[in-house]
């Protein structure tokens, strides 16, 4: 029996918090589509040469999450970084941009897409974590890679993402682990026909817009008892 296919958004939410995905599946008006916000910060990754050479005043004005001369440092030390692997001029001349990719299981926009070979990058609004790339990204990034090597009959053994409010680039390898975890959100997904269990992790409930309909008492929601947040 065919499955349909999941959304590369699905994938990603349930490698974070599957409970989460549940309800944002099954919500009648959740907007999938991102805040203008988030959309100005990817904009940043088109600009990376103007925004290296602008000034501090300049700098200011955007959206980036770091101090101006901070930013600079660290979006120069990238670029340099990735010339010298020949990987730079290929990030900033991509085959493609926003394509819609759908393979076997799963489907989605993939921001860009690298030739010599195919590669998709990813390109996130959010902070990176010390080292590497968050759980959760890295499924959706095992998924476009997926979607992309199923439409041209190819393996692909690297993706992308980049934080551009942050001026930084990472790699992944397509590991046999990262894939494990890719086949564990896509069984999460296509096995939501309730509620699964409450994530143990409650700093993800402090932010999520489900955590009063999930049932979690966060600081945020205790603040707004009475009792509770007044000293």
């Amino acid at each position: 029996m065919s499955r349909a296919l999941v959304p590369f958004s699905d994938l990603r939410t349930a490698a974070y918090c599957a409970r989460k995905c549940y309800y944002q599946r099954t919500g009648d008006d959740v907007d999938r589509e991102p805040p203008p916000s988030v959309e100005r910060i990817r904009d940043l990754e088109r600009r990376y040469e103007d925004l290296l050479e602008a000034p501090t005043g300049a700098l200011e004005a955007e959206p980036i999450a770091v101090e101006p001369v901070q930013y600079r440092e660290r979006l120069g030390a990238t670029r340099d970084r990735l010339t010298a692997a020949s990987d730079w001029k290929r990030l900033r001349e991509p085959s493609e941009r926003n394509v819609y990719a759908a393979g076997k299981d799963c489907h989605g926009v993939v921001h860009k897409v690298l030739a010599n070979p195919i590669e998709p990058v990813l390109v996130s609004s959010g902070e990176p974590p010390s080292d590497g790339v968050w759980e959760s990204q890295s499924v959706h990034a095992v998924a476009a890679a997926k979607a992309l090597a199923w439409e041209h009959e190819r393996e692909i053994d690297r993706a992308w993402i980049e934080y551009p409010a942050r001026g930084v680039v990472r790699s992944l390898e397509l590991t046999t682990r990262r894939k494990a975890r890719y086949r564990r959100a896509l069984r999460t997904v296509w096995d939501l026909d309730g509620p699964p269990a409450r994530t143990t992790n409650r700093s993800k409930c402090e932010s999520c817009e489900f955590a009063a309909q999930c049932g979690v008492r966060t600081r945020t929601l205790r603040s707004l008892l009475p009792g509770f947040g007044s000293g």
